[in-house]
């Protein structure tokens, strides 16, 4: 369902553009799709059996980029769907990358730390020919972290020499970067600016509501706190809670880091997960899992701006009801792009072995996130369409005259 949603609204911004069928189609398809058996063996003796995945969509803006997922529910199509994601995502802030995605179809909480640890070194094992600092940086996503990459690149590392650009989101020890696990709520956080901007407000005292509290949603949610906005309801797998006041953000991210839900919580009002999405507050952060944002639950939500921390939360039919009742929707490949932003600033450092300070992270992501955002309001207002339409066709644009400077044609084409 995501790969084809993800290609509807891929369609919308071409329509938009008006470009060629036979070069849409170009465009789509994957430039690789690798699929690799991974046996390794569990604590106890017996063997565990799993498939990696890592689809490499584009690579025509630079070597591809993208996360590498641990969960069960990893495919091939769902990889694909998520690969060509990256790529918008990369030219829409501009950086020089394609895009890539991938992961194993494991369950982490099922798999100790030495079987993750194995299952990760066989993955670098059967992938180590087609990932590269200058072929494809994989990086955290779903159920992995600085650990799994730290394991990564120590793998690769044994086949290729020193290599810490092979993969971003590492430990800072492994010469990762300052303010990269905050990056993609920040990136949220600062989208979020702009949008208040736009209709002279602040986060001062405005309401939010959050559904999922891990990585990206805590730093979400503290930065805004930070600002003065009242994050008012919170839910995640296992149930929500909500306080008119504002929850304290600081204290939910250390239940959550211990308790691993939001249930719970003191001094808040249990509420049903679904409930999140649907609750009064000013501005939504769907920042779990695809899909969630629904024709059943779109005319419901009370919120006037969506702002999508998580990737295709949205699905095509609640995205047009969204558009018809004029509730300002921030798209993924531009409201997330924060993380492959200071991913991009990781590798960057990692290929001069020279390191950043938070400050300078901070200031540069700012710039990148400003300057997309004033491009898709751009773009949205030169071809009349909504910011989604609007932020694919300006991807699109920018990949699609990438591939026509690369070759000779007696006919150029213009997009």
């Amino acid at each position: 369902m995501m790969l084809d949603a993800s290609h509807r609204f891929f369609h919308q911004g071409a329509d938009a553009l008006d470009v060629a069928p036979h070069l849409r189609e170009i465009l789509l398809t994957p430039n690789r799709i690798v699929k690799v058996e991974l046996v390794i063996e569990a604590d106890d003796g017996h063997l565990l059996h799993f498939h990696g995945y890592r689809v490499q969509h584009n690579r025509l803006r630079g070597p591809m980029k993208g996360g590498l997922r641990y969960h069960p529910s990893v495919d091939e199509d769902h990889a694909s769907a998520l690969a060509g994601l990256m790529t918008w995502k990369t030219a829409v802030v501009n950086v020089p990358y394609g895009g890539a995605k991938g992961g194993i179809n494991c369950d982490p909480a099922e798999l100790s730390r030495s079987e993750l640890d194995r299952l990760t070194r066989m993955f670098v094992q059967q992938t180590r020919d087609v990932i590269g600092p200058t072929r494809d940086i994989p990086a955290p996503d779903m159920n992995t972290d600085a650990s799994v990459m730290g394991w990564i690149m120590d793998e690769y590392t044994k086949y290729e020499g020193f290599s810490p650009a092979v993969v971003t989101g590492k430990p800072l020890d492994l010469f990762g970067s300052p303010g990269r696990e905050e990056a993609t709520g920040r990136g949220v956080v600062i989208c979020i600016e702009e949008a208040l901007k736009e209709q002279g407000r602040t986060p001062q005292g405005v309401t939010v509501a959050i559904q999922g509290y891990g990585n990206v949603g805590s730093h979400a949610g503290r930065i805004l706190a930070g600002l003065g906005a009242k994050i008012v309801a919170v839910g995640d797998h296992a149930g929500g809670v909500a306080n008119p006041e504002g929850l304290d953000a600081e204290a939910l991210a250390a239940w959550v880091a211990e308790r691993r839900t939001v249930k719970d919580f003191p001094g808040a009002d249990a509420i049903e997960p679904a409930e999140v999405l649907t609750w009064d507050a000013e501005v939504l952060i769907p920042a779990a899992i695809e899909d969630v944002l629904t024709a059943d639950n779109a005319n419901d939500v009370r919120a006037r701006l969506i702002v999508e921390a998580a990737n295709g939360p949205t699905t095509p039919e609640a995205d047009e009801i969204f558009h018809q009742r004029d509730i300002q929707v921030i798209p993924d490949i531009l409201a997330n792009a924060g993380g492959v932003t200071v991913s991009y600033f990781e590798w960057a450092q990692n290929i001069q072995q020279f390191r950043w300070d938070l400050d300078r992270v901070r200031d540069e992501l700012g710039k990148i996130m400003r300057s997309a955002y004033a491009d898709v309001r751009g773009m949205q207002k030169d071809l009349k369409v909504d910011a989604r339409t609007a932020a694919f066709a300006l991807a699109l644009r920018r990949v699609g005259r990438a591939a026509m400077s690369r070759v000779h044609l007696s006919k150029p084409i213009e997009i």
